[in-house]
Formats: C-alpha cells, structure tokens, sequence
C-alpha cells in the first residue's frame, strides 16, 4: 500500500494505523491521491480550458479512472488472491495514457501523474522487482502508445527518445520507494523487536517489583527509601503504620521535622538534624540509633539504622532507613534491670547487718585472744561478705543506668598511688609488680569516689587477668585541655571479637571463662558510665597473650 496513504488517513480524520486497516479500505485510500489531484486539474480544465473536455480519449480516460476506483471500492480484495489489487494501479497507467494524450496542446505535465501508481506498487509487499519492471515499462508503454497504435504517422529514433524522461523517472521513483520502503520495514522490525524485549523487561520489572513489595510487606520490620533530596520514593506496609503512629493529629503533607520523635527520655524531641531522614542525607551510614516513635502514652521504641546509595561516580543517590521496633526488648530490659535491683536492693540490707555482727564477732574474737581458727574463719567470712557486697553494689549501679557525681578539685597523682596501694596485696600474691609511672601532681576536677572505683576497676581486672604474673604500668599524663591515665598489662589479653564487646554489661571473655577466673562482667560498663558522666573517654588495645591497656581521658576542668 501507498506510503502516501498515511497522510491521506489524516485528511479523512482516520486515526487507525494504514497496516491495521482492511485491504478493502487500504485499496481505495491508495486510490484516493490520483483521484483527488486528476478531480482538481478537471475542475481547472472545465474553467479555463473546456475545450479539452471535446476530446474523445481525454474524457475517456475520465471514465475508465471513475470506473477504476469504482471497481477499486466495491471489489471485496481480501478475499481475492493478495497480488490481485495490483489490477488497479495497472489500469490507472492505461487511464493515465488517455488523459495525458487526449490532452495534448492544451494541458502539459499530465504525464506525472505515473508518480501515482508507480508509488503504490513499489510501496506495496507484493514484489518489489515486479514493482520496478512495471515503474519502468507501464510508463514507457504509456507515453509510446501513440507510435505503437500507428496513429501518429512516421516517427524515428528521436521521437521515440523524446518521452524517455518519465519513465526513467518513474523508474528512479520506484527504485528509491522500493528501497525505502525496505529500509523502514527493517527499522520497524527492528523497533518491533525492541519493543517486545521492552515489555518482556517491563513485565520482569513489575514481576520483581511484586516480589520485592511481598517480601519487604511480609517482614515486620519498617522499610524506607528517599531519593537524593529527601522525598520517600518507597515503603513497606510496616513504615507507612508506624509513620502513621507519629503523625500529629490533622497533619497535611508531612515532613520528616512534623514528626513525634523524641529522645531516650522519651520527652525531648530529636533535633531536626538528628533525624534518621536528615542524618542519611549528610552522607554517612548510621546503625542501631535508638529513639521512640508516637505521642506520649502510646510510644514505641525504635531502633533505626540509615544505609547511603551511591551513583558510579560516587555522588549521593539517596539512603535506605530501616525501623525496628524494639518496645518489647526494651520492656524486658528495663523489667531486668527492675528485678536487679529489687534483689540487690533486698540483698544489701542484710549483708551490711551480718558485715557488722561478723566485725563484732571478730573484735571479741581478737579481744579474747581465742586460739585456733576461729579468727582466721571469721576473717575469711567477713572478707567474702565485703566482696558480696560490691558485687551487689555493682550490680544496683548497674541496673540504675545514671551516676551520680559530686566533683571537687582533685590530685589525680594521689588517687593513682592510693589504689596502687590498695591493689598491693593481690598482686604481690598474683606475682604482679606495679609500676607508678605518674606526675608529682596531676590537678583534676571530678568526684574522687567514681574516680577511684575507675581506678580500683581497672587495676583489679589487671592483676586479675594475669594469672601467671608479668607487670601493670599506671601512667598519667597532662595533654592538652585533658588530664589522660593508662592502666596497661602483660597478662592474658583479648582477642579482636572481645574487644568491641567489652564494655557491655555481663560480657565476660572466652579466655577468661576458660581459665575459670570469678566475675560477673559489670566493672568494665560501670567504668565506662562513671568515666562518660565526667565528659570523658575510654579506649583499649588488647592482644591476646600479649596483654591490655586502658587509657582514660578526662577534662581537667569537668
């Protein structure tokens, strides 16, 4: 079919495809360009030059053309043999012939209207070699007729070359159509076959985006995605309940900053900047942010975490925020921590009771100068009553979570030397030399008490985590603004695993449980609380069978 079809479905207010069309409709669209221009040059002829209409072959031409698209629109093509419509651009050749020379001396140019069916054919998929042979032949028959018929007189090989011209031309049209037309058939293929790898990828694309939107639903943890300005692009079902849990009444478009976020104490809100939305977009990862969710008295805990995206050239293309609800594990820490201290709490009463009738006991005992065990039994008693009342201490300052402090300016020097004196006697018995590596005077502003117990904690678990002897150095320093101490051993040490876990509460390592070593694991956090309460910071290093060190900085002016 015609390519010139296309415009004319638009002249007609056709919006179907030319190809999605009947071959009934499709053959008298074609048709309809040489009807339309040979109408318009009739209806000029019959103003200007009527004369043309007394020639017998140029009305005759008229005729055979009204006859041709008659037949070209009441024929049923689609249910003759395909190439069979090619009768009628063939039979616009003949009509053509007649018109232009039934025509001549009065119309010129009539001889281009070959173009027409030349067109057709070549556009057509029947053949595109017959196409040309008949581009080349029809038009040569066409514009020779009138030697063939014998009506024109003598004529040579000049007049004969003459006419040439348009059915060379009409060749070149049918080479270049045929052509084209061969070059768009394979870009629409080719157009074709990207489309269905399209849908096919489309449908694979929504067949995982399903899958993904199943798994992220059925996970009963909150799912967050946010482009590169902050905007949620995705959330699971779980998030959209919990944002909608800390939605102010009658919200509006909300903001990450309308939000009911707020603090451990569950009274201050999170500042805007601390936010896990606003933190993701200053680039960097964060893990395990606690924070609770939801208007006081109907709050949840939250544990979120924040993960960047990255572009190939490193740039940032958004974050992924995941929300943990941890109300219920949090719940059953603090009802923990409750009972700890309920039962220390119980505990301490009466063993502060036998600690003092045991020093009576003891007092008489010594006073009487009773002989055999009876001191050393009351001894050992009163000493393991001492060490099960720090543990029961210890385990109260534990389940507290706060430390109080009562600061006052301070010799760190002194505090150092005391606990050195103190821990004397366990490591001169552990085989443990201690080494005072420290100022004459060290100022320092903090509460000497908590001070202390840092100190007698670390120096302890020192002599204590050296079971074969070696050496502790306590040394202290003045840097900068900050007054620095460092408690290191050759004993046992820890492995890296146990490094990062040794400030958490009841964490006990490997080597020591093997080793059988006494403890609970609360000195170390009940260091690490007392030493950040003063504004300050802990760190260790530590090597297995190479031993530990802690080192402990604190602002002079706490």
């Amino acid at each position: 079919m015609s390519r010139l079809s296309q415009s004319t479905l638009g002249f007609f207010g056709i919006s179907s495809q030319f190809h999605e069309l009947p071959l009934r409709f499709r053959t008298a669209l074609s048709q309809a360009p040489l009807v339309i221009v040979v109408g318009v040059i009739s209806a000029v002829a019959a103003w200007q030059l009527p004369e043309v209409f007394e020639r017998q072959e140029f009305v005759a031409g008229l005729i055979m053309l009204v006859l041709v698209t008659a037949a070209c629109i009441a024929i049923p093509w689609n249910r003759l043999w395909y190439p069979s419509y090619w009768i009628i651009p063939l039979l616009d050749f003949v009509a053509i012939a007649m018109l232009h020379h039934g025509s001549t001396g009065i119309l010129t140019g009539l001889s281009l209207l070959h173009v027409f069916p030349v067109f057709w054919m070549s556009w057509s998929r029947v053949s595109p070699v017959a196409a040309r042979a008949l581009s080349l032949f029809c038009p040569l028959l066409s514009v020779w007729h009138p030697f063939i018929l014998g009506g024109s007189g003598p004529f040579d090989g000049a007049d004969l070359a003459a006419p040439l011209l348009v059915p060379l031309v009409s060749f070149g049209v049918a080479v270049t159509v045929s052509v084209l037309r061969e070059d768009i058939r394979s870009q629409r293929e080719t157009l074709e076959n990207k489309d269905r790898l399209l849908e096919a990828a489309l449908a694979e694309s929504k067949r995982r985006s399903q899958q993904l939107d199943g798994v992220l639903n059925a996970i009963d943890v909150g799912v967050l995605l946010v482009d590169e300005d902050g905007l949620p692009r995705h959330m699971n079902s779980r998030q959209r309940l919990l944002q909608e849990r800390a939605l102010p009444a009658g919200t509006v478009d909300p903001h990450e900053r309308d939000l009911l976020l707020y603090t451990l104490d569950r009274t201050t809100p999170v500042p805007d900047d601390q936010r896990p939305v606003a933190r993701a977009l200053q680039g960097s990862d964060f893990r395990d942010v606690q924070l609770w969710l939801g208007p006081p008295g109907a709050q949840v805990a939250l544990n979120t975490s924040g993960a960047v995206l990255r572009t190939d050239d490193g740039g940032f293309n958004g974050a992924v925020l995941v929300f943990s609800d941890v109300t219920a594990l949090v719940g059953a820490l603090a009802a923990k921590d409750d009972f700890v201290a309920s039962v220390s709490h119980e505990l301490r009463t009466p063993l502060t009771s036998i600690m003092g009738y045991l020093e009576l006991a003891l007092d008489e005992a010594e006073d009487s100068q009773l002989q055999g065990g009876i001191p050393g039994s009351l001894r050992i008693a009163l000493r393991n009553s001492e060490r099960l009342l720090r543990l029961v201490s210890d385990l109260l300052t534990a389940a507290s979570g706060t430390v109080h402090l009562e600061t006052r300016p301070v010799c760190l020097a002194e505090l150092i030397r005391s606990s050195l004196g103190t821990a004397e006697t366990k490591a001169r018995e552990a085989g443990v030399v201690l080494v005072d590596d420290t100022p004459a005077d060290l100022p320092l502003t903090a509460d000497p008490h908590r001070i202390t117990q840092v100190l007698d904690n670390l120096l302890s678990n020192a002599v204590k985590y050296s079971p074969d002897g070696g050496t502790v150095t306590v040394s202290a320093w003045r840097e900068g603004g900050s007054a620095v101490f460092r408690v290191a051993d050759t004993g046992m040490g820890m492995s890296a695993d146990d490094v990062e876990d040794v400030f958490e509460k009841f964490f006990r390592a490997g080597t020591v449980r093997l080793a059988g070593i006494p403890g609970v694991g609360l000195g170390m956090a009940i260091t690490k609380d007392i030493v950040e309460a003063h504004g300050g910071s802990i760190r260790v290093e530590s090597a297995q069978g190479r031993g530990t060190a802690f080192t402990v900085e604190l602002p002079a002016g706490a």
